[in-house]
C-alpha cells in the first residue's frame, strides 16, 4: 500500500477542511469538557487561531509551540498553526521554567499559544529566549476577546506535502529530548496505512485516549485518525486515572480506546473493574512500553476487549508494527502495517537468520527529514 498525496498538500486540509467540503460540518468532532464542538466549529476556530497567529508576524516553516491542556483550543491552536504554513512543536503544559528554556532556545519557535498555571512559567522562560517574540495567553480575556473578532475563515497556506508539519520528541533516555521532523506527507500516510488500512477507523467511531495530545501516539490515534472519517473524539484536561477513564467509557461509549500497559495494569487492578462495561469499544491499543502478556490476559479476561500491542517511534511517526483484532498474538509486536518495510538486520542493513538477533530497521513514507 502506497499513499501518494499531491505536491501541494497541507494536513490542515486533508484532516478537517476535507470534511467541510464533505458536507459534514455539522458531524460532533469534539467531546470535551466546555463541551461538543462540530467540525465546522473547530474549523472556525481554527481559522480564528491563524489569524491571531499571522497578527503577531508568524511566518510559514517558523515554529509555533502549543503548551494548551486537551480541549477545543488545543485542537484550534494546532489546526491554525498548520493553515498558516507554520510548524507545530507540541510540549507538556507542566514543564518547569528550566525545560520550557531549553525548547525555546532549541525549537527557536518564534510564538508560544499557553493557558492555565503554566503560563507563568513561559512567560518567564521568554524573557530570556533568542528567537520567541510572542506568548500568547488563549485563557486571558484579552485574547479571548481578540479571537472572537477575527476572520473564521482562511485560504490554506500551499504547503509542499514534504514540508515541516511538526515536531516530534524523543523521550529524551539519551539526555536532552530531541526533535524529530516530520512532514505533511508523513501524517496522511499513516492514517491510510495503519488507521483505515488496518484498524479500520469509521466515521461512527468515537475515540478515548489515555496520553495527552502532546504525545504523538495520541495525537494520531484520538485525533487526526478519527478527524479524517469524521468521526469523535473524547477530550479531557484532567489526569488520567481509572476512575475517570471509566466514569467517560460510561458517559460517551467510545469504541477505541487508546491506551498504555501503565494504565492496563490499573484498570484491571481497580477494585471495581469486574463491574464496569466496556462492551462499547471495538479494540484497544497498547504502545509506549512493554506489554507483558499476562497483563494482556488479565485485561482480556476481565473487559473481554481485545487489545492490540504495537511499536511505533517518533521518527516514524506513529505505529508500523500490530496486532489485528481477531489475529492477536500475545507477546509479540504484530505484523507489519501496509506500507512499510520491516527487518532485523545487522550494522549494514543485512537481514539476519530467523531466531537470530538483530537491530530493527524500518522503512516507509511517515520517516521524519533527516533519515535515510
Amino acid at each position: 500500500m502506497v499513499f501518494d498525496p499531491p505536491e501541494r498538500f497541507n494536513i490542515a486540509d486533508y484532516f478537517l477542511g476535507a470534511r467541510i467540503a464533505e458536507g459534514v460540518g455539522a458531524r460532533p468532532a469534539l467531546l470535551t469538557d466546555q463541551g461538543t464542538r462540530t467540525y465546522a466549529e473547530v474549523d472556525r476556530l481554527a481559522s480564528r487561531y491563524a489569524h491571531l497567529l499571522r497578527e503577531a508576524q508568524v511566518a510559514p516553516e517558523q515554529r509555533v509551540i502549543i503548551a494548551l491542556p486537551d480541549g477545543p483550543a488545543f485542537v484550534g491552536a494546532l489546526f491554525g498553526i498548520l493553515k498558516i504554513g507554520a510548524v507545530v512543536v507540541m510540549v507538556n503544559p507542566q514543564l518547569s521554567v528550566e525545560q520550557i528554556a531549553y525548547f525555546c532556545d532549541y525549537t527557536r519557535a518564534t510564538a508560544a499559544l499557553v493557558a492555565g498555571p503554566s503560563a507563568e512559567a513561559f512567560v518567564a522562560a521568554a524573557a530570556g529566549a533568542q528567537a520567541l517574540k510572542t506568548v500568547l495567553r488563549v485563557d486571558a480575556p484579552d485574547v479571548e476577546r481578540r479571537l472572537e473578532a477575527l476572520p473564521d475563515s482562511i485560504a490554506t497556506y500551499p504547503t509542499h506535502r514534504d514540508d515541516p508539519a511538526i515536531w516530534l520528541f524523543s523521550g529524551g533516555t539519551t539526555g536532552q529530548p530531541k526533535a524529530v521532523v516530520q512532514t505533511h506527507r508523513s501524517f496522511a500516510n499513516t492514517t491510510e496505512c495503519y488507521a483505515k488500512g488496518v484498524l479500520g477507523y469509521g466515521a461512527d467511531d468515537v475515540t478515548l485516549a489515555v496520553p495527552k495530545l502532546f504525545f504523538g501516539y495520541a495525537l494520531g490515534a484520538s485525533l487526526l485518525f478519527p478527524f479524517s472519517v469524521g468521526a469523535r473524539t473524547i477530550l479531557f484536561e484532567a489526569p488520567s486515572t481509572p476512575e475517570t477513564l471509566f466514569a467517560l467509557i460510561a458517559q460517551h461509549r467510545p469504541t477505541v480506546l487508546v491506551n498504555v500497559p501503565t494504565m492496563v495494569n490499573r484498570m484491571v487492578s481497580h477494585p471495581d473493574a469486574a463491574r464496569q462495561d466496556l462492551t462499547c469499544l471495538r479494540f484497544a491499543t497498547s504502545a509506549g512500553e512493554a506489554l507483558p502478556v499476562e497483563l494482556y490476559h488479565r485485561w482480556k479476561d476481565t473487559f473481554q476487549i481485545e487489545l492490540l500491542d504495537g511499536l511505533g517511534t517518533a521518527e516514524m511517526w506513529h505505529i508500523f508494527l500490530t496486532n489485528r483484532v481477531g489475529a492477536v498474538k500475545p507477546g509479540t509486536l504484530g505484523q507489519v502495517v501496509p506500507g512499510f518495510e520491516v527487518k532485523a538486520a545487522d550494522d549494514h542493513g543485512t537481514e539476519v537468520p530467523v531466531g537470530d538477533v538483530g537491530l530493527l530497521w524500518v522503512r516507509g513514507n511517515s520517516q521524519g527529514l533527516g533519515y535515510w
